[in-house]
């Protein structure tokens, strides 16, 4: 087996490192350690515990001179002294001796101009066989001439920090050290967080290329080779809606977009798994096969199906598997400049039109404002939809000030003159509890009829709460929903939600954004 020396990062006396193993053998090793069990189809199953999603209280960025002034600090992206990184630091390679380790050696960045080399150092096996799958993997060749990582990223579930005492909040914690570009991630077995923070090193690296990293999914028309990029937080739909089978799917989650076009940073998909039909979702139900990873989804012990619907352990059930299990994928993951911008938002209030056309300050109004709901499962302590306001679609993974990504986005539209559309796949009819999602085949026919044009050429009709612009009539989709209002059995209760939203909007506004030009701050809800 493939070894490598990790000495450099202070783990001297480990029991064995093995290096880039297969799927294969990385399923063996998971099995033979109990980490987990197969389904049916192969896949390895297994509960992560506590944390069965991401910990967001719990992430941190180390705060020394030479970042300081670059990251936008707060509640999101929190500080933590190199002293207190260094104490943890030097408790996990304690812990961490005497252990077999996983290493997988990767890249991330399709575009081989802006590539960057990640080595992933793994307690688990199981989670190990999960970033082999993620990232972009080596070919032989490019193994032998890895050499030394742009970064790396060191996991142990099994090691928990003292909370306060370690100058964290829990036993879990996600360390970010950019100037000695090294992650450590502790106490949480969610792999979730191991491709998060691949994502949020490259959201600081991207944007000194010139390069836009972006919380989004994308895909292309086979014929034509025209992109579709999906922006929107977990749970919105955009790894659902970019896994079109008449479209090739480039990525699921997290790209970049450059003078050349746009292309994935990984190498495979992360999707949610709750409620998961082949009927809906055929290229995720069958990715779930021997390779992927499904993180807890509720399995019968003898007859080893999944059970999709049971959401007794979490609704954020997840699978993870190589993009290449999807038979439409573009390999490698890249495509040219957007013709279309999707922004997906899950609105809880149900009051948002299904879609609306976004001129270029609206575009900049709602990527910078970031509105959703969170959804249930996908943070610590969310039990049901939550409006939020996250930057970018992405904030929890965007360590610098958001009007660095928010210009240049701004720049791209204006260069390239690409459409922006605002798709809620959220609630209709009423407020969640009161309404219904959203049906994702109009949701799907809607994304068609910008995607093909065919919204070009409809009537529009202004919403003046939100500002928006709604076409009034869309290919497979019925009249009577494209209005919210319309879908209101009580139209001054429909009037008063969307009166109550639209002041939320403006308030979160003028607080997080108060030097925002006044074309993009007019260009938002007027209520």
């Amino acid at each position: 087996m493939k070894t490598v020396n990790l000495r450099n990062l202070g783990l001297i006396n480990a029991a064995a490192i093995y290096r880039n193993l297969t799927p294969a053998q990385l399923v063996e090793e998971a099995l033979l350690r109990g980490e987990g069990v197969l389904s049916k189809t192969g896949a390895l199953v297994v509960e992560t515990g506590k944390y069965t999603g991401r910990s967001p209280d719990d992430k941190f960025i180390v705060d020394v001179p030479k970042v300081h002034k670059q990251i936008a600090w707060g509640k999101v992206n929190r500080p933590i002294s190199l002293e207190k990184y260094q104490i943890i630091r030097a408790k996990l390679t304690a812990y961490l001796q005497n252990r077999e380790l996983f290493v997988f050696d990767g890249f991330a960045g399709a575009d081989p101009a802006c590539t960057k080399k990640f080595r992933i150092v793994n307690e688990l096996a199981c989670q190990n066989l999960f970033i082999h799958q993620l990232l972009i993997r080596p070919t032989e060749e490019e193994l032998k001439k890895f050499g030394k990582p742009d970064f790396t990223i060191i996991c142990a579930p099994g090691f928990q920090t003292l909370g306060k005492e370690d100058g964290v909040n829990s036993e879990a914690a996600i360390l970010v050290n950019y100037p000695q570009k090294e992650v450590l991630i502790c106490g949480t077995a969610y792999a979730g967080e191991i491709k998060k923070s691949v994502f949020s090193v490259m959201n600081f690296l991207m944007p000194q290329e010139g390069v836009l990293p972006m919380h989004c999914s994308a895909n292309m028309n086979p014929e034509n080779g025209e992109t579709a990029i999906f922006f929107g937080l977990s749970g919105t739909g955009k790894t659902t809606l970019s896994a079109d089978p008449n479209r090739r799917l480039i990525g699921d989650d997290e790209h970049g977009w450059s003078e050349r076009g746009v292309f994935n940073f990984e190498g495979g998909c992360y999707a949610k798994c709750i409620n998961l039909k082949e009927e809906n979702e055929p290229e995720i139900f069958h990715a779930i096969k021997f390779g992927s990873l499904v993180e807890n989804v509720v399995i019968d012990e003898e007859s080893r199906e999944l059970d999709f619907d049971d959401d007794s352990l979490t609704e954020n059930t997840r699978v993870g598997y190589p993009v290449d299990f999807i038979s439409n994928a573009q390999i490698p993951g890249v495509g040219g400049i957007p013709k279309v911008v999707i922004f997906l938002t899950a609105d809880a209030f149900g009051v948002l039109p299904p879609i609306a056309r976004l001129d270029k300050n609206a575009a900049m109004y709602h990527f910078v404002t970031g509105f959703t709901s969170k959804l249930a499962g996908t943070e610590r302590g969310v039990k049901e939809p939550q409006p939020t306001f996250s930057t970018l679609f992405g904030e929890p993974f965007m360590p610098l000030d958001p009007l660095v990504y928010a210009q240049m986005l701004g720049e791209k539209l204006d260069k390239y003159g690409t459409k922006v559309y605002l798709v809620n796949t959220g609630w209709s009819g009423g407020p969640y509890g009161v309404g219904s999602r959203m049906k994702l085949s109009y949701t799907r026919a809607m994304v068609t009829a910008a995607l093909n044009g065919v919204l070009d050429v409809v009537d529009y009709r202004h919403n003046s709460i939100f500002n928006l612009d709604v076409p009034q009539s869309c290919p497979g989709v019925p009249k009577s929903i494209l209005n919210p209002r319309d879908t209101w059995s009580d139209k001054k209760a429909y009037d008063a939600s969307a009166k109550k939203l639209a002041a939320m909007f403006q308030e979160n506004f003028a607080k997080k954004y108060p030097n925002m030009p006044k074309e993009i701050v007019k260009a938002g809800p007027q209520a």
